[in-house]
């Protein structure tokens, strides 16, 4: 199948296009800078930006081929179907409208070509839970996209684990960094945490499967676990010990101060994944494994595999995660 990537040089579309490639399909990316951009062989790429969808260009060899709209360009590329992988967290506060108006215009480019479906990777939560702004706006696009003239496939994960995960970034560095955390009542909020490889292969998987077009899907790994098991499991693999020490008067927000103390991560990008971290994003509805079929990777695999260690311990700091159901 001929399809495009969007968000092709994020962390999970970075994965998703060879990937793609290696499952036979004809794989086109777009991005604004196709200079930056290590293409695997055989991938198309147009540069261009989803808020000038008018002035976009195919590059072929030496360089651009002259412009052209982005809906003429996947029409002569005879584009089947499209992954929407694009956030704009790292934009700062107004993230959300940003992210508002990326949708709407790939809607009207879309719905001006012969893409018969549209792939979109979300987030857990449920709305009765009050969701944080991160998670809001990834339900808003969904709800954008959904008003276009195409079948769109949602899959909704929670936090991913991966190096380049900017949400697992911010564990490592606080588990590797931190040997006391005072940390508040999130510590104890329960998500179902999934590898990187196991997004990928959803992604790919669900293309194989007309029948998900239309469809939204709940994604996670085998293993339920709390922020706090999450952050003791990064610290065992990474050969610290680490104490947590909740204090309920700290907040969300004084939670993002007190991260942008110690780790690196940028406050566009800490602020609305800690203040996510209050609500539960956990997987109750699993009829994608069904449909998708493979082995989970276990939790504190996942973890080794995002380290780079040699691989997890038979031993491991979850407590809850031993119990939690598997998944083939």
């Amino acid at each position: 199948m001929k399809v495009l990537v969007t968000g092709a040089t994020g962390f999970v579309g970075g994965q998703l296009v060879p990937a793609l490639r290696t499952a036979g399909h004809d794989v086109t990316v777009l991005v604004r800078d196709a200079q930056a951009f290590d293409a695997p062989s055989g991938v198309d790429i147009v540069e261009g930006d989803l808020l000038e969808p008018d002035a976009c260009e195919l590059v072929v060899g030496d360089g651009p081929t002259g412009e052209q709209s982005l809906s003429t360009l996947l029409d002569g590329l005879g584009i089947e179907a499209a992954y929407y992988l694009v956030h704009s967290m790292q934009a700062g506060d107004d993230f959300e409208e940003r992210d508002r108006r990326i949708a709407r215009r790939f809607v009207r480019v879309v719905n001006d070509t012969d893409v018969e479906r549209v792939l979109y990777l979300g987030g857990l939560g449920e709305e009765r839970d009050q969701l944080s702004k991160h998670l809001r706006s990834r339900r808003e696009v969904e709800y954008i996209l959904s008003q276009g003239e195409f079948d769109l496939t949602t899959l909704r994960a929670a936090i991913i684990i991966g190096d380049g995960s900017a949400s697992f970034e911010l564990v490592e560095q606080l588990a590797r960094r931190l040997p006391v955390m005072v940390t508040p009542r999130w510590v104890q909020t329960k998500c179902q945490p999934i590898a990187i490889d196991d997004v990928v292969a959803y992604l790919v998987g669900v293309l194989d499967h007309p029948e998900t077009a239309g469809g939204t899907y709940e994604i996670g790994g085998p293993d339920v676990v709390t922020y706090d098991e999450m952050l003791r499991e990064t610290a065992r693999q990474l050969g610290r010990r680490l104490r947590i020490v909740p204090v309920p008067v700290l907040t969300p927000r004084l939670s993002t101060y007190w991260v942008g103390l110690v780790t690196d991560v940028p406050a566009s990008i800490a602020r609305p994944l800690i203040d996510g971290l209050k609500n539960p994003v956990v997987v109750d509805d699993t009829r994608i494994r069904e449909i998708v079929e493979f082995e989970s990777t276990p939790f504190e695999e996942a973890v080794a595999a995002a380290l780079g260690t040699d691989e997890a311990s038979e031993t491991t700091a979850v407590t809850d995660a031993t119990s939690a159901p598997k998944t083939n």
